[in-house]
């Protein structure tokens, strides 16, 4: 079973930042683009930033310019480093293959208080 486990959430004033970890299993990780994503409460999931086994990466415009992701195919790992947080940025995040999704982890939730 594939399992997804994010981490490193937490509560920031606004213009903090915070970096999230993904640690995915490795029949998922190394030849899969992956994502992290968002869902504010009565909204859709968002998909925030990707990045493709080769290090492409590509972000939605609200992430731009404040939000870089990486990944480590060694460690089966996963990141997003978040600056110049926003109240807007909060909510709960997700990671997960963008493709051929797998069952989605818990999430860690972000809290940007203004």
């Amino acid at each position: 079973q594939v399992q997804l486990v994010e981490s490193g959430g937490g509560l920031v004033q606004a213009g903090g930042s915070l970096r999230l970890s993904c640690a995915a299993s490795g029949s998922i990780f190394s030849f899969n683009i992956m994502g992290w994503y968002r869902q504010a409460p009565g909204k859709q999931r968002e998909l925030v930033a990707h990045i493709t086994s080769g290090g492409v990466t590509n972000y939605a415009d609200s992430a731009k310019g404040r939000f870089t992701i990486s990944r480590d195919n060694a460690k089966n790992t996963m990141y997003l480093q978040m600056n110049i947080l926003k109240p807007a940025d909060t909510t709960v995040y997700y990671c997960n293959a963008v493709v051929v999704k797998v069952p989605w982890g818990r999430g860690t939730q972000v809290t940007v208080a203004s």
